[in-house]
């Protein structure tokens, strides 16, 4: 069993660059902090800083100028030469506390903001997802780098929904995920994203992890039945393990898991609606991946790494032969504060369980 190793907790804070310079007022004025990234992808950030003490040689409010800290000002952070995160700040919260010194706290959203407040109701005809997705990037200005693959749809409606949730969705339904790199907007499926894994070790990079691998919503199979118009026909679409196939590597799914402990347990998804069998393979497929992603989700406490993304893989180890692997990232918290420095959070997952000794 490793030591604990609360002693290699890294004596560091982040550093705050201000419209692209550093500011070290800030760097060294921040209480807490908290960046936030999710598999859907949203990034968000809260910075809280103290707000009271010597200003133009008075004593009093220290940022209630909003020269620093403003609505739309450009904030980035960074852990030495890595971005930790960089966006635009979207609110303002100050507390005055009983018996407390004034705080002020700014939150920040990334590029993504601009697609979540613009709602839209509208068609697209004969389209297939990756146009649809370089049609709203270019709507926002951002230049799309799209590698999905799907069929081409007759119709697709977004109906009183943000740009965000119908990319989202329309990503989704194509077995890809969306991230931003600057004006860059990125839809590509899992496995074209960052190959080469971040190696932590439990008892030095990785602090502490805690692993569950759950049957509960695990398929044998999935199938996704719809009408084709034109054909006048049924159709129907089955999914199994070799959806899952190229991510397993040597270990068990959850599918065959489940099978040999329970026997086979399908699913069948009836409100997606597909109109072609195209439609039907590329749902089912979804729709199958998704929950067999989620069979064995790790939760993590780590050294601080900007490298910890969402989208990146990790490859851990000292864990046992079950646990033992690669792990993709699906969420991302990066935290600062007195009682805890400066640490990062990650939840990972992986459709398979090592085979053991």
């Amino acid at each position: 069993m490793p030591s604990g190793n609360s002693d290699k907790m890294k004596a560091t804070r982040p550093s705050i660059y201000v419209d692209g310079s550093e500011d070290a007022a800030l760097s060294q004025g921040l209480l807490r902090m908290l960046v936030k990234e999710s598999i859907q992808g949203l990034y968000r950030a809260e910075l809280r800083f103290g707000n009271w003490g010597p200003k133009n040689n008075e004593i009093g409010f220290l940022f209630f100028d909003r020269k620093k800290l403003d609505f739309g000002k450009a904030l980035r952070l960074q852990l030495d030469n890595d971005v930790l995160f960089d966006g635009r700040v979207s609110a303002i919260e100050a507390e005055f506390g009983e018996g407390a010194s004034p705080e002020i706290a700014v939150l920040l959203e990334d590029r993504f903001q601009d697609l979540r407040m613009t709602r839209r109701t509208r068609t697209f005809n004969d389209v297939s997802d990756a146009q649809v997705i370089k049609k709203i990037a270019g709507d926002h200005g951002l230049q799309p780098t799209v590698d999905v693959n799907g069929p081409t749809h007759k119709v697709l409606a977004q109906v009183n929904q943000s740009d965000l949730a119908f990319v989202r969705e329309r990503a989704r339904a194509a077995g890809a995920e969306l991230w931003l790199d600057d004006k860059k907007l990125f839809a590509k499926p899992r496995s074209a994203r960052n190959a080469q894994p971040l190696k932590l070790k439990y008892g030095s990079e990785l602090r502490q992890f805690t692993a569950t691998a759950d049957l509960a919503h695990q398929r044998t199979g999935v199938t996704v039945s719809g009408w084709d118009v034109g054909g006048k026909r049924a159709i129907s679409s089955k999914a199994e393990e070799a959806a899952i196939q190229s991510e397993l590597g040597s270990d068990l799914s959850g599918a065959k898991l489940l099978s040999d402990a329970f026997g086979k347990r399908d699913e069948s998804v009836a409100h997606t609606v597909p109109l072609t069998s195209d439609e039907a393979k590329s749902h089912a497929e979804a729709w199958y991946r998704a929950a067999a992603r989620r069979f064995l989700v790790g939760r993590g406490l780590a050294q601080p790494n900007a490298k910890l993304r969402v989208g990146a893989w990790i490859e851990l180890d000292g864990l046992g032969p079950l646990f033992n692997g690669k792990y993709y990232l699906a969420d991302v918290q990066h935290l600062f504060d007195g009682a805890g420095g400066f640490r990062s959070e990650f939840t990972a997952e992986r459709p398979g369980l090592g085979k053991g000794n």
